[in-house]
């Protein structure tokens, strides 16, 4: 034991030792926070990707929708909207 403890005898190893291991542990932003943050991060990013690409997809719509033909289409084939005479029939194929 006396062996292991024999290079903390020099104050400076000392006192650097007890920096790094206060720094890696014990202060506010240790290794496990700045691992946290980082992961925190890269999450961030992928989700900002996706909404750009929703993004981009909601304006093509939106550039779209000022055609009343492709207005028409839309209401009839995505929400199902019909007019007063017509009857609407869902076919689905398995």
């Amino acid at each position: 034991m006396k062996k292991y403890l024999r290079p903390f005898r020099n104050k400076y190893i000392f006192t650097i030792s007890v920096f790094v291991i206060y720094n890696l542990f014990l202060d506010d932003v240790d290794i496990f926070t700045v691992i946290s943050q980082n992961r925190k991060i890269a999450q961030l990013k992928e989700s900002r990707a996706a909404v750009s690409i929703k993004l981009s997809e909601t304006n093509y719509m939106l550039s779209k929708i000022k055609d009343q033909d492709f207005l028409e289409k839309l209401a009839r084939e995505d929400k199902f909207f019909k007019k007063d005479d017509e009857d609407i029939f869902v076919i689905t194929y398995k």
